[in-house]
């Protein structure tokens, strides 16, 4: 069946804007009223309701939700492809299970990143239409947490909306639809299924994608198989920093717990993530060992960062005190900088510290070391960018414009660099989506 489900996938050539999304699930519900149901779990931010369509009739409960951060659009397409095919066929379908959707958690963010959704699909252009909210306005990563000596009270609208469902459904299954920027593909699962592992990366190989072979997304994370990893909880980060960091580890974390943590604590689901870039390059895969150590590949990106971090910092330093305009390209851009920052000696402590690191780096690692991580660190350039922008365009200052003036000329010369370094290719989303959902229906075949 999975192969049938697979083959059914529309090519999609584009992302769906919010509104796309919220007409396809109306005329869903309009058209088959006897198999979906369209339900209000709660209100974003800016006062947008967040709707979860449900089909089927089953006592277990399935949930799954997208943009979880907004710039993270592959698992709305999942999504819309699921509920699509749901409504049509009664063996997917079945008895045993509701299909719980929610298209979109945070409308009002998404729509931040929409500029991008339709193309052109490069690392220039995303980049500099790229929006993303630090870690206290994630509806992923602002849910409540006590431990140890930290604790985070402040989920925002769309946390709670991800609450109400949750302690609502009491599911069976989680399925946070995440997708990365650039790189290759991985999981996250709990509890881990060996017997599916190689079933699950094919999903990615059989289809040109592959495998992210170089360092885990978070230093802390377990790999439990090549590109499968333990689902991770916010307490993993804060031990992380107690061992490796100086003073209070609480001093350098800005949100609460995620999903999975919180998820745990209502019903204890079968929780699965799916990381998949937009765009890659094939060194991501090459298991082949470099002249040069782990240890001072990763060193040597923390120095590359730091340059971009730097300037960033410096801008706000300069010329903070000036600003008038508050927005959400400003709070993103500052406080995930700081994050990083904050982040980076504990990242140095941690490799100068590892023994098991003094050995070869692959391709993949000296890649995802010295070439990924600036990358991520260009998006958010792009919305210092979009900061200033916004600021010369509402409340124009000479300082202002001189500021602007030289964050463009760096972001462009970083954007240049990093198209000339990495020799990348755009996934089709059609691609994307058959390997999200295919993981969703392989790891739900094993509850």
């Amino acid at each position: 069946m999975l192969n049938d489900v697979l083959k059914t996938v529309p090519d999609y050539q584009a992302f769906l804007t919010v509104d796309e999304m919220n007409a396809s699930s109306d005329r869903l519900a309009a058209e088959h009223p006897d198999r979906v149901r369209l339900v209000d779990v709660g209100r974003s931010t800016d006062g947008e309701e967040i709707r979860m369509l449900r089909i089927g009739q089953g006592d277990e409960q399935l949930f799954f939700f997208a943009c979880p951060h907004p710039n993270e659009p592959i698992g709305a397409m999942t999504l819309e492809a699921l509920s699509q095919r749901l409504v049509a066929d009664d063996e997917l379908r079945g008895k045993r299970y509701t299909w719980n959707l929610i298209k979109c958690i945070d409308p009002d963010s998404t729509r931040l990143n929409e500029g991008w959704f339709k193309g052109p699909f490069t690392v220039s252009h995303y980049a500099r239409e790229f929006y993303r909210p630090t870690s206290f306005d994630q509806a992923e990563w602002t849910f409540p947490i006590v431990y140890k000596k930290y604790g985070f009270f402040q989920p925002i609208p769309e946390t709670q909306a991800l609450m109400t469902a949750i302690t609502g459904l009491r599911p069976t299954f989680v399925y946070s639809l995440h997708n990365a920027g650039i790189g290759g593909g991985y999981y996250y699962l709990h509890p881990h299924r060996p017997e599916i592992d190689d079933a699950l990366r094919a999903l990615m190989i059989d289809r040109g994608i592959p495998l992210s072979l170089g360092e885990p997304e978070m230093p802390w994370g377990v790999e439990l198989s090549p590109a499968v990893y333990r689902s991770t909880s916010l307490t993993e980060h804060y031990d992380f920093l107690e061992e490796f960091g100086q003073g209070d580890p609480g001093d350098k974390m800005q949100g609460g717990e995620g999903s999975f943590g919180f998820a745990r604590g209502v019903s204890d689901p079968a929780h699965l993530v799916c990381e998949l870039p937009y765009f890659y390059d094939e060194r991501i895969g090459d298991t082949s060992p470099t002249e040069m150590s782990r240890k001072d590949a990763i060193l040597k990106g923390i120095e590359r960062v730091r340059e971009m971090t730097g300037f960033t910092t410096g801008i706000y330093q300069h010329i903070g005190a000036q600003l008038r305009v508050s927005s959400r390209f400003r709070t993103a851009s500052e406080h995930l900088t700081k994050l990083i920052v904050d982040g980076m000696q504990s990242k140095r402590s941690w490799a100068e510290a590892s023994p098991e690191l003094d050995v070869p780096a692959t391709v993949a690692q000296r890649f995802d070391n010295l070439v990924v991580g600036r990358f991520y660190n260009l998006l958010i350039v792009g919305m210092l960018r979009r900061a200033l922008a916004l600021e010369n365009e509402q409340a124009p200052t000479p300082e202002v414009a001189v500021a602007l003036a030289e964050v463009e000329e760096r972001f462009a010369d970083w954007a240049a660099q990093l198209e000339e370094e990495i020799d990348y290719r755009v996934i089709p989303i059609k691609t994307l989506v058959e390997i999200q959902l295919g993981a969703a229906l392989c790891y739900i075949d094993t509850l």
